[in-house]
Order: structure tokens, then C-alpha cells, then sequence
């Protein structure tokens, strides 16, 4: 399970915003980020949006993260798509603008 939580750092604890679904002593893996940087990411992703060159998944509300599991669901459906890979099929719909 892969889950990106907001967090506040407060005397030595990192203290989740909402309650996370995880066992009583369950060893996670954390990555920080500060909320400068990720309101930069926030930024890129919603110009990306705002361009129509990204559009969130459907079923999906803007700007929430898209899970590790529906990308991998996503990854996998591309890779039985029969012809073009699919850096090919981007390529050819760039020549169209």
C-alpha cells in the first residue's frame, strides 16, 4: 500500500493530519517533503492540468494523488495494448499540434 499523508512536525514526532490504516508497530518507509516543495510539485502537476497535457484519472477528484496500485493497474493495461508502445503513440499525437 503506498499513501501520501500530510504530516506536522512537532517536538521530535511527525504527527499524521488523519488517521493512517496501518498496524500497531508496522515498519513504513517515510519520504519528506516540506510544504514548499510539495506546493512546488502541486504547482507543476495542476499547469500540467490546467494545459490539458495531464488529465487525473477518471473516478478521480483533481488534485488528489493517484495510488501506487492504480498506477501500477494503469502500467499494466498500457503494456497489453496491442500496437504502438506508447512513447510512440505520444510522439505522433505531438505532430498533430
Amino acid at each position: 500500500m503506498s499513501e501520501i499523508v500530510t504530516a506536522i512536525y512537532e517536538d521530535g514526532i511527525l504527527r499524521p493530519t488523519h488517521p493512517l490504516n496501518l498496524r500497531e508497530k508496522q515498519r513504513v518507509r517515510i519520504q519528506v517533503w516540506t510544504e514548499e516543495a510539495g506546493d512546488a510539485v502541486e504547482r507543476v502537476i495542476q499547469e500540467l492540468v490546467d494545459t490539458q497535457l495531464l488529465t487525473p484519472p477518471s473516478g478521480h477528484p483533481e488534485g488528489e494523488p493517484v495510488s501506487a496500485k492504480e498506477r501500477r493497474e494503469l502500467a499494466e493495461t498500457l503494456g497489453r495494448t496491442p500496437g504502438h508502445p506508447l512513447s510512440a503513440i505520444i510522439i505522433e499525437e505531438r505532430d498533430q499540434w
